[in-house]
């Protein structure tokens, strides 16, 4: 008996958040470091089908390095990685492609499909959504920095939301694979943070929630106390600048300030191992990660 009052004790605490947040648009990004394991797979993917059934309209942005450079050494290509930036030759761009399209995305949907929701999987070259420029990368090196060509590594040039917000519209979810298209048709691989940001900033998105394999930011990350929960844009510019956010972290909090700088409301750094981050973030008072906010 305790265990049932438990539980509607539980779905009581969620009401005003399904309410505040009906009709909604909230841009995940999911992959990468966060695909732990089939178990976490199929707990965001019925995450983000409750988030449907209760009125929020989900876009997936879906990242897979680590497929990538699996697939890579499968065929005996060995990855070279500038800033984090992944050299991508013409090779390595189909078979990024490949993977995201072909094998990440589809599953993605067929996960979702699964669970009763309608999902449909796109990638920026569809309708042309995701328009890409060639990106250059940065190495330091022997106290000097010089430009590297990267290849087929993107950077967006322009996000058309036409197709994305018609699937909206049709209650769709759209799950987007970050390739994208240049000018001359060319296959741009871009990062999935990035595809995700400027995506949310497009959509005015309510949130953008980046899940990935960190709790969150620390200001001492030797100091579990000094985790924070909420942090605005100006505060996390400045701790940018002055190295209290370094590292990894630093593109991720980026791409949150990207996001809202562009027209998302709030973004979100929250952990993806763990079981149903997506509910406790958005249904509990208390919530997980760090928010991001202007």
């Amino acid at each position: 008996m305790q265990t049932a009052q438990s539980k509607a004790a539980i779905l009581v605490e969620a009401l005003p958040y399904i309410r505040a947040f009906a009709g909604k648009t909230i841009v995940i990004k999911y992959g990468g470091n966060a695909m732990t394991g089939d178990d976490i797979t199929t707990q965001v993917m019925a995450d983000i089908a409750l988030m449907k059934y209760v009125g929020i309209r989900p876009v997936i942005v879906h990242g897979g390095g680590p497929d990538i450079t699996a697939q890579l050494e499968k065929v005996g290509k060995q990855s070279e990685f500038i800033g984090g930036l992944r050299i991508t030759d013409a090779e390595t761009a189909a078979i990024a492609e490949m993977v995201l399209v072909g094998k990440i995305n589809s599953a993605i949907v067929d996960g979702l499909n699964r669970h009763g929701v309608r999902a449909v999987g796109l990638s920026g070259k569809d309708a042309h959504c995701i328009r890409a420029r060639k990106k250059s990368g940065t190495l330091h090196e022997n106290g000097q920095t010089r430009s590297v060509d990267l290849g087929y590594v993107g950077s967006i040039a322009h996000i058309d939301t036409t197709l994305i917000e018609d699937l909206l519209a049709r209650d769709y979810i759209p799950v987007v694979a970050p390739i994208g298209c240049g000018e001359a048709g060319e296959t741009y691989n871009i990062n999935a943070d990035t595809v995700a940001a400027e995506l949310a900033g497009a959509l005015a998105a309510e949130k953008l929630l980046l899940l990935t394999n960190v709790e969150g930011i620390y200001r001492d990350i030797n100091d579990p106390a000094s985790f924070i929960s909420v942090l605005r844009a100006d505060e996390a510019r400045t701790w940018i600048a002055d190295g209290t956010i370094s590292g990894g972290m630093i593109p991720k909090v980026e791409a949150c300030l990207s996001a809202l700088a562009h027209g998302a409301h709030k973004a979100h750094i929250i952990d993806g191992r763990l079981a149903h981050a997506i509910i406790l973030e958005l249904y509990t008072s208390a919530g997980i990660g760090t928010q991001l906010e202007n």
